[in-house]
C-alpha cells in the first residue's frame, strides 16, 4: 500500500496579523507569516501597493514569477494590462489600491521556468486574515475582485466571475457589507486565444468603468 502524503499544516495567518494596524504595518508584518507553506519555496512575501487611502482595492489573485521576485504586485504583463485597462477606463492611480487574495507565489518547478499554479481553497482561507486587516485600514468604498480566487477569497465559494462580472453591488463579504465589482483577471485574456483577446480587454474596460462612474458621482 503506498504511503499517502500528509496534507501541510497550514495554521492560518491570523497570530502574524498585528491588530488595528496600518498598510505599513500590515507589509512589515507579514514577512514573517507562516500560516501556510507557500512561504518556504517562495522569494518573498508580496503584499500590496498603491494608496492607503483609495477609494477602491482591487484584490487579484496571488503574485506570479515577476512580483515574486519584486515584491510588488501587479508588475508583470498582467499587471502592465490592467494598467492600461485601468487608464482606458478612466480610473485614477490615486483612487486605487492592489492587492492579492494569497500573498505567496504558488508555482511548480519545471526545469529553469515556475510554472504558475492556481491556489486552493485553503491557502484562501489561510490568508484571508491578511485581505481582511487591509479592507479595515484602506476603508475603500468598492472592492474589486479580479477573478474567481479574489471573488471565491471576498465572497464565497459559490462565486462565479462569468454569471456576476460587471455588476456594482453592496455585498456580504469577508471584509464585511460592502460594494464590490467583479471582473475578470486580466491574466485570462493573455491566457485566451489571441483572436479574442481584444474584445476580452475592451470587456475588462467596460467592467472598469462602471468603477470610474462610481468614483467620479
Amino acid at each position: 500500500m503506498t504511503p499517502t502524503t500528509p496534507a501541510p499544516e497550514r495554521p492560518g495567518a491570523q497570530q502574524w496579523v498585528p491588530p488595528d494596524a496600518d498598510v505599513d504595518a500590515l507589509r512589515a508584518a507579514a514577512t514573517g507569516c507562516r500560516g501556510c507553506e507557500l512561504w518556504e519555496p517562495a522569494t518573498q512575501v508580496v503584499v500590496s501597493a498603491g494608496n492607503p487611502r483609495a477609494r477602491a482595492v482591487l484584490v487579484g489573485e496571488q503574485p506570479g514569477d515577476v512580483e515574486d521576485r519584486q515584491g510588488i504586485p501587479f508588475v508583470g504583463p498582467a499587471g502592465r494590462l490592467l494598467q492600461r485597462a485601468l487608464d482606458e477606463a478612466g480610473v485614477a492611480r490615486a483612487d486605487v489600491y492592489v492587492t492579492n487574495a494569497v500573498k505567496h507565489f504558488r508555482f511548480e518547478p519545471r526545469g529553469n521556468r515556475r510554472i504558475h499554479q492556481t491556489p486552493e481553497l485553503a491557502h484562501m482561507v489561510a490568508c484571508r486574515p491578511w485581505l481582511e486587516a487591509e479592507v479595515a485600514a484602506v476603508e475603500p468604498d468598492v472592492l474589486v475582485a479580479l477573478g474567481a480566487t479574489a471573488g471565491k477569497t471576498l465572497l464565497g465559494p459559490s462565486f462565479r466571475v462569468t454569471k456576476e462580472r460587471g455588476r456594482l453591488e453592496e455585498r456580504d463579504t469577508v471584509a464585511g457589507r460592502r460594494l464590490v465589482l467583479p471582473t475578470v483577471h486580466p491574466s485570462s485574456i493573455l491566457r485566451g486565444p489571441e483572436e479574442q483577446r481584444e474584445e476580452a480587454f475592451a470587456a475588462l474596460v467596460a467592467d472598469l468603468a462602471v468603477l470610474a462612474r462610481h468614483l467620479a458621482g
